[in-house]
């Protein structure tokens, strides 16, 4: 038995944050944004969404999508970098939502989340869970400065679900990489709030709550990850990039998708890209361009489907699937 996904759910907030509102605060414009990054608008969480409450809508989708219902689901998992609190995981308000009894845990591996967490999922279907729930999902407006430039015209918030399923050998899951440089753990990070340096007024007062980044050092090593990640899983599944009927990257910058995919010999036409209208959502990222390029009918049954992601860590997965039940 192998394991594949059987339905996708998103859940994308109504709020929007446009290049122009951006323009209105920040010594930015419109054209510097887009030649940067691709990206032209985010959306945003409003006063009544979390990152729980947008991963419940997203997880229901899913299994309404599957042809299932909670009762059907033994596990949850969510991954994201913006947890609903510190104590308990975000998966237990999750599976709560959801009103699945199975077990539920978080995975904490930023943009590269929703690939660690799909991984594991397969591995626990194929020894005996019957369908599980992988939700990535976020809010990282709730800990991007809006007053800095290099961040805040990056990330927008949203959740996306994946049910996976058993499925015969040779459908779904073919082959993975995951990996973790943790000597970079310092070009993404939110410095406080944890043991090492725990929330107080200096804290608070000195900004280290908010997402700081290393930008050009962090676009070099991505596409480096990308491309490392990617060709590794390709190898293993004994592919190469023609066969590759979709390429679905981490939505974090369009350079960064178009170099990856440029190195890896994958054209544009066979990569998915909609950073333009969301930013970067971390672990929400790839499941949503992933559920876009299904609801759009860019899948067919027995695509060859190649997602690749990295993120804060600094972490890196891939995965190829082979598409349909």
């Amino acid at each position: 038995m192998s394991a594949t996904i059987s339905g996708c759910g998103v859940a994308i907030p109504e709020g929007r944050l446009t290049n122009a509102d951006l323009e209105a605060r920040l010594e930015t414009d419109d054209a510097w944004i887009v030649d940067r990054t691709g990206i032209r608008e985010r959306r945003i969480a409003g006063p009544g969404e979390s990152t729980a409450s947008l991963a419940i809508t997203a997880g229901q989708a899913a299994i309404a999508d599957a042809g299932l219902t909670a009762d059907d689901i033994g596990l949850v998992i969510v991954a994201t970098a913006t947890p609903e609190q510190p104590i308990p995981a975000t998966s237990a308000f999750v599976q709560d939502g959801l009103g699945v009894r199975g077990g539920a845990f978080d995975v904490g591996a930023a943009c590269a989340g929703f690939v660690y967490a799909l991984v594991v999922a397969a591995s626990l279907v194929e020894s005996g869970v019957e369908h599980a729930v992988v939700v990535g999902s976020e809010t990282l407006s709730r800990v991007v400065d809006p007053d800095d430039r290099a961040t805040a015209v990056l990330f927008g918030d949203g959740a996306a679900a994946a049910v996976v399923s058993r499925a015969p050998a040779g459908r779904g899951l073919l082959a993975w990489d995951v990996g973790c440089d943790g000597s970079l753990a310092s070009l993404v990070e939110v410095p406080a709030g944890g043991s090492r340096l725990p929330t107080s007024a200096a804290t608070v007062a000195d900004g280290r709550h908010w997402l700081r980044m290393e930008g050009p050092e962090l676009f070099r090593q991505a596409v480096r990850a990308v491309v490392d990640t990617a060709s590794a899983v390709l190898a293993r599944a004994e592919a190469g990039a023609a066969d590759v009927d979709l390429f679905v990257p981490h939505q974090a910058n369009a350079r960064i998708i178009a170099a990856a995919a440029s190195r890896l010999g994958i054209p544009p036409e066979r990569t998915m890209l909609n950073v333009d209208r969301f930013g970067n959502t971390s672990a929400a990222s790839i499941p949503l361009a992933l559920a876009e390029a299904a609801g759009d009918g860019r899948l067919s049954d027995g695509d060859l489907v190649l997602l690749a992601g990295f993120g804060a860590g600094m972490t890196w997965a891939s995965a190829l699937l082979r598409w349909g039940a």
